[in-house]
């Protein structure tokens, strides 16, 4: 069967079919064709690494992938899903966004080094980033033109990536966001401030559903989407304080719905732990392609053979560097999570970390700098749905703190982390922020990490 691998940027779970009031009708129609995956995570909530794991099956600090793409961070272009694939007699092309080489925005990079084939996406040099919705929408539809011209003597394996919904968002906000109705997720405060940015939000989430519409449409009407395993996600959580760039689940949550035709699964709906980690065997399994040994992620293909199947015990999340350094683990059940921060040198906010955007300034003006880290957290996600209380210190936690603090100490130990040797020490290839800088992108070289600086290790 073909594969089609469709993925937004930065989205999070905020779509209609999670329960959002935004406009995502295609994107909610096709949820209803395939399986909507209510509880799945990505391995790390920031971009490369997040779709390193995905695409690979192993972890960021297995992959190579510690940091974004752009700031000298290197994926083993081995591991990637596209050699696999085209190994094993795929056509693969590329159309829009990759964060596996370079920035996202230069797919030319990825043909013929992870192994794509085909570059499908269209010239986006004249788009400012508050413009690049309209490459997305050049890239569905020369996506929607091969689709047409394909000869089927190759089955497909296609990555359709799109700039929406990263940062910056549309300058203009479209007629039907009503930014008087666009009140922000729950974690972040409600003003007009935070009104009018996700109102942006939403306008770019509009062009991503009308861009899902068209290539689901497309794929109908050309009678191959009874040949085509489709895979709708995203990278990890919304660029909001408190989301992207932290293991909250508001920044590992993410969008997940898989289409497997002939599916025998009798229902919508799949209430288990899934990790982006799983999807890899999962497509090969489903493929028929012999797994390699190495995959860390579990095949969850009995979905789809309507075979009973209960999802992950644990899933397993890291940040190691997005623009600054800050080495942080997690490890989840359907009802713990415990979170552990390894700079105990270094508790506050990383403020680098947080995108910029007017609802960051609004926080830098109410004392985002002042606010502190704790080295642990433990949270009973029954009664805690937003991670606010921290069970560490409760007496009657305890067996459950240690019983996760050893899961995650196994996962380390079997994955063979680097944090078990102490601080990741910056190499002269990455662009490191100093953990005190406010903004990712400065003129200042004294925001920069020197070579060599080693800190914040595992105690």
């Amino acid at each position: 069967m073909n594969i089609l691998y469709i993925h937004t940027h930065d989205t999070g779970r905020i779509i209609s079919p999670y329960g959002y009031k935004v406009d995502t009708p295609n994107i909610e129609k096709f949820c209803k064709e395939a399986v909507l995956f209510q509880n799945a995570f990505s391995v790390a909530p920031t971009c490369s690494p997040s779709r390193a794991g995905l695409l690979t099956g192993v972890y960021p600090h297995q992959n190579g992938m510690l940091g974004l793409a752009q700031r000298g961070f290197k994926i083993n272009k081995e591991l990637h899903i596209a050699t696999i694939l085209k190994n094993n007699g795929y056509l693969t092309a590329l159309c829009g966004v990759q964060h596996e080489i370079g920035y996202y925005t230069e797919h030319e990079k990825a043909i013929g080094t992870l192994g794509y084939e085909i570059d499908l996406s269209a010239d986006n040099s004249n788009y400012t980033a508050e413009d690049l919705i309209q490459w997305d929408i050049e890239n569905a539809r020369n996506l929607a033109k091969f689709l047409k011209e394909y000869d089927k003597t190759k089955p497909f394996f296609i990555s359709y990536g799109m700039h929406a919904t990263h940062r910056k968002f549309p300058t203009d906000i479209d007629d039907d966001q009503s930014i008087d109705f666009s009140v922000p997720p729950i974690n972040i405060v409600n003003n007009e401030i935070t009104r009018e940015d996700f109102a942006r939000y939403k306008t770019s989430l509009k062009i991503a559903d009308m861009n899902v519409g068209l290539i689901i449409s497309e794929l109908k009407k050309l009678d191959i989407y009874d040949d085509t395993v489709v895979i709708l996600t995203t990278d990890h959580g919304v660029a909001f304080p408190f989301a992207k760039c932290t293991l909250f689940d508001n920044g590992i949550g993410v969008m997940l719905a898989i289409r497997v035709p002939d599916s025998k699964y009798q229902q919508r709906s799949f209430d288990g732990l899934i990790s982006h980690i799983d999807v890899l065997p999962t497509l090969l399994d489903v493929v028929g392609i012999d797994k390699p040994d190495y995959l860390e992620g579990k095949s969850f293909v009995q979905i789809f053979k309507g075979e009973e199947y209960q999802g992950d015990d644990f899933v397993f999340s890291e940040i190691n560097f997005h623009t600054s350094y800050e080495p942080v683990r997690s490890v989840r059940t359907e009802r713990y999570k415990y979170i552990k921060y390894f700079d105990n040198e270094y508790l506050k906010i990383n403020k680098s970390n947080i995108d910029t955007s007017p609802v960051k300034d609004f926080y830098m003006e109410n004392g985002l700098n002042e606010l502190k880290k704790e080295e642990e957290y433990l949270f009973d996600l029954y009664y805690d749905v937003f991670e606010k209380n921290n069970l560490v210190g409760k007496d009657e936690y305890q067996d459950i703190l240690n019983f996760m603090r050893n899961k995650l100490d196994e996962f380390m130990i079997n994955t063979d982390d680097p944090l078990l040797s102490g601080p990741i020490e910056i190499k002269k290839e990455w662009k490191v922020n100093k953990r005190e800088s406010i903004a990712a992108e400065s003129k200042d070289p004294n925001d920069y990490e020197s070579l060599g600086s080693k800190f914040g290790g595992r105690t």
